[in-house]
């Protein structure tokens, strides 16, 4: 059941926004009131952001539906306080609440401009043209008018969504505003964490409106098929040690990577597994490399691997013969592709298995659907765009909608699958879709992902067969939040994977110390 403290968790299409607010109307609540209410929550964050002192001149650019309605009011309310207030609406047929606060304002006295140069000399912008719905491309005047908009030095100010935005894909409908600011009503639409809107959001915050959760309850039966992964949902899932314990009861992971001439990949997985707390880390590697990882990783049983002549692991001894040892396995990172008759072997492995990196690579088109889908316990899959496309060439544009693109993937393939981004999707086939909400481009860099996949078979390996979906969205904020952390530290640029495995440390200690993100 929705509570209001799990009301920022939840994230849902057009259509079940639409049906919501139909709803709450069924149950007696006037549009009208909804739409004071959204507005008014609007205005206030406006006043708080953009203060008269900074801001004098506002221009409100009004739609003919309700959030042009939303903006007439802002732009009421914005007059109230004394900011000098233009309104441009260059639409002939308005719904008629939004009419009705058009022929009020003009009653206050506030100007209706006829055309938008009128608006160049206003401090900050309004865009109250479309909401959340829009389907069609612009087209004619409105999109040469968002390509002018858009070159203006004004900040712009998004009501729920920016103007050209997709609701659910986040696809820019020919053209979309640059906002500086996005005040998302009532609900996170799905638009908010798909990477092709991020560049048009500019800074975002959700806005209560007052929706009361048993009407959303009533509504969404099951809850939205995406959720953003949580700081509360962290500390439920977060490993919890017993005081008395020992090391093979706090799980033990198997990594099966690196090679000659990736050899950093098997250390920044090793590290990564180290920092997730994991009782106990093994380390499958070529002979050669077994100095090196020792030397890192101390603590680690490092595995020496017959080698092929490229310097990749050949085989791994008794590999099938120890299987029991392991509460999880990963394989992929600096793996190379030399040798896709191991990623076979690993497919028997009968735990969580984590398929990173060049493990996905040797599987691409190799018919590989039908052994994932005979596995009885989860496997990870952890693509980025390219790896996604390779393993799933039949999925239509995964670049346009990305949380469709993970749902599809996880349904057809029966595993986890962790869509990397800078939103990265963890999706099942069955259950929620986590998104991770916030990240950092500190990320970009090689290296990370080796570190991720050792932090999630760290994790994993702890786990109870119950969480293993939450825990793969756990590994994938954790590692989210340590770049954060590092790069205030260190600026995005000075984020290297050894730092970020070293930041995961510090995440720990602020989870278990309960403190706020």
């Amino acid at each position: 059941m929705v509570n209001h403290s799990a009301l920022d968790s939840l994230v849902v299409s057009a259509a079940e926004m639409r049906a919501i607010e139909e709803y709450l109307f069924t149950q007696g609540m006037p549009v009208a009131a909804l739409m004071e209410k959204a507005a008014l929550a609007v205005a206030q964050r406006v006043l708080f952001w953009y203060p008269r002192f900074s801001y004098p001149t506002v221009g409100v650019l009004v739609g003919p539906g309700h959030n042009g309605g939303d903006g007439l009011v802002v732009a009421r309310e914005l007059a109230l306080q004394q900011y000098q207030v233009k309104i441009y609406c260059p639409f002939e047929r308005l719904k008629p609440l939004t009419q009705a606060h058009a022929d009020y304002a003009r009653c206050l006295g506030i100007p209706f401009v006829s055309n938008l140069e009128a608006l160049r000399d206003c401090t900050f912008l309004i865009d109250a043209w479309f909401g959340f719905g829009l389907t069609r491309p612009f087209t004619g005047q409105i999109a040469t008018e968002i390509d002018q908009l858009n070159t203006w030095p004004q900040p712009i100010v998004s009501i729920d969504i920016p103007s050209g935005l997709h609701t659910d894909s986040g696809a820019v409908l020919g053209m979309a505003l640059r906002a500086q600011r996005s005040f998302c009503l009532g609900l996170w639409k799905r638009a908010y964490f798909q990477d092709a809107a991020l560049a048009y959001l500019g800074q975002v915050e959700r806005l209560d409106i007052g929706i009361p959760p048993q009407w959303i309850d009533a509504v969404l039966s099951p809850l939205p098929a995406c959720q953003r992964f949580t700081s509360a949902m962290a500390r439920r899932v977060f490993p919890q040690r017993p005081l008395v314990t020992h090391k093979y009861q706090q799980g033990h992971v198997l990594l099966i990577c690196g090679s000659q001439r990736y050899a950093g990949g098997a250390i920044l997985t090793a590290l990564g597994a180290r920092a997730s707390g994991v009782g106990m880390v093994s380390v499958a590697v070529p002979q050669s490399l077994k100095p090196l990882l020792v030397g890192h990783c101390p603590e680690a049983l490092v595995i020496a691997c017959p080698e092929t002549e490229q310097g990749a692991i050949a085989s791994v001894p008794d590999l099938e013969a120890i299987w029991h040892q392991y509460q999880a396995v990963a394989i992929g990172p600096g793996l190379t592709t030399e040798n896709p008759p191991l990623v076979e072997q690993v497919l028997a492995y009968p735990g969580p298995l984590i398929l990173d990196a060049d493990a996905l690579n040797s599987l691409a088109g190799q018919g590989w659907l039908s052994r994932l889908q005979q596995r009885t316990l989860p496997t990870v899959l952890t693509p980025h765009l390219g790896e996604l496309k390779r393993l799933f060439p039949h999925l239509e544009n995964p670049q346009v909608d990305r949380l469709e693109a993970a749902q599809m993937a996880a349904q057809q393939s029966q595993a986890l699958v962790l869509f990397k981004g800078a939103r990265t999707i963890i999706a099942g086939p069955s259950g929620p879709t986590w998104i991770i909400a916030e990240s950092t481009p500190a990320l970009a860099r090689g290296g990370s992902g080796d570190v991720l996949t050792g932090l999630m078979g760290g994790l994993l390996a702890q786990a109870s067969p119950a969480t293993y979906l939450e825990t793969v969205a756990l590994s994938a904020w954790w590692h989210a939040q340590a770049g954060i952390l590092a790069s205030q530290a260190r600026s995005p640029m000075g984020v290297d994977a050894l730092t970020l495995s070293q930041s995961l440390v510090s995440i720990a200690q602020q989870v278990l110390n309960q403190e706020n993100f």
